[in-house]
C-alpha cells in the first residue's frame, strides 16, 4: 500500500465510520475503482482505532463518570442505580455478542465476507431497515430507559455490522430506534457501544500489520490519524444532524450505493 492510497482511505474511514452507511463497504468500493488491492480486514480494523480514539476525545467527560461512577458502585450499592453506573454495566453486556460472534466467524469475515456482491445487498437490505426503524419508531426514550435486556439487543445489533456492509452505527441506531429510543440516544449509545470492540478488534488485528507485504506500518498509522481527525468532526457534525431531521438521506444514498455497486459488477467494472 502506497501513501497515496493511505491518505484516501483514512479520509474514506474518518468520513463513513459513525455515518450510517458501512466505512469497512466504502474501503472495499473505493479500493476497487482505483484498482488497489483490497486493503484487508486489518487494515480497516486498526484506522477504526483511529475513528474510536475520536470517540473517547468527543466523549470523554461523559466516559470519565461512567468508569468513575461504575467503579464506585462495585463498592457502593446506593450508587448502583445510577444511569452512569448501570450504563458501565450496558456496554459491557451489549459488548459481548459482537466478541463471540467475531471469534467464532472469525476467518468468514477475514474472507467470503469481503465480497461486493454481499456488500451492495446488506446496503441495500440494512438500508431499508434503517429506513423502516426511523419511521416506525416512536422516538420517545432516552438513555435513561436503557436496561440490560435492550443492551443485549443493541450487542446483537452492533454484532450484524461484522458483515461488510451493515454498517456499526446503522445497525446499533436501527435497533434503538426500533426499542422507540430518540435518534440522539441510539447514536449516543452506538457510538460509546463500539469503544470497547472496535479497540480490541483493531489492537487485535495489528500484529497482522507488516506480516503482509501489501500493507505496511507507515501508510496505515497515517491513515489512521487521518481518521481520527475526521471522525471526529463527523461525530459532531451527526449529533447535531440526527437531533433535528431524519435518517432518509443515508437511506436514499444507501440504496443508490447499492444499486450502482451491483451495476458495476454485472458490466464487469468491478469484480466481486
Amino acid at each position: 500500500m502506497g501513501w497515496f492510497e493511505a491518505l484516501i482511505l483514512g479520509v474514506v474511514q474518518g468520513l463513513t465510520e459513525f455515518l450510517p452507511v458501512s466505512s469497512s463497504a466504502h474501503i472495499l468500493i473505493v479500493s476497487q475503482l482505483f484498482g488497489w488491492q483490497d486493503p484487508g480486514a486489518a487494515f480497516t480494523a486498526v484506522t477504526q482505532i483511529g475513528t474510536e480514539l475520536a470517540v473517547l476525545l468527543y466523549f470523554r467527560k461523559d466516559l470519565v463518570r461512567i468508569i468513575s461512577t461504575w467503579g464506585r458502585s462495585l463498592v457502593n450499592p446506593s450508587l448502583r442505580r445510577n444511569l452512569d453506573a448501570r450504563m458501565g454495566w450496558y456496554i459491557i453486556i451489549g459488548t459481548i455478542p459482537v466478541v463471540i460472534l467475531g471469534v467464532l466467524f472469525a476467518d468468514l469475515i477475514e474472507t467470503g465476507a469481503r465480497n461486493l456482491w454481499l456488500v451492495s445487498f446488506t446496503l441495500i437490505i440494512f438500508g431499508l431497515v434503517l429506513g423502516f426503524a426511523d419511521r416506525v419508531g416512536r422516538k420517545q426514550k432516552s438513555l435513561a430507559s436503557l436496561n440490560a435486556g435492550q443492551g443485549i439487543m443493541f450487542g446483537l445489533g452492533q454484532a450484524l455490522a461484522l458483515i461488510p456492509g451493515v454498517s456499526r452505527s446503522g445497525a446499533t441506531i436501527s435497533t434503538g430506534l426500533l426499542l422507540g429510543y430518540t435518534r440522539e440516544a441510539a447514536a449516543r449509545y452506538s457510538f460509546l457501544l463500539a469503544i470497547p470492540a472496535v479497540l480490541g478488534s483493531g489492537f487485535y488485528e495489528a500484529r497482522k500489520i507488516g506480516s503482509d507485504t501489501s500493507v505496511s506500518w507507515g501508510p496505515t498509522i497515517m491513515a489512521t490519524v487521518i481518521a481520527f481527525v475526521i471522525g471526529f468532526a463527523v461525530i459532531a457534525w451527526l449529533l447535531r444532524w440526527v437531533s433535528t431531521r431524519s435518517f432518509t438521506p443515508f437511506v436514499i444514498y444507501r440504496v443508490g450505493l447499492g444499486l450502482l455497486v451491483m451495476i458495476l459488477l454485472g458490466t464487469g467494472v468491478l469484480t466481486s
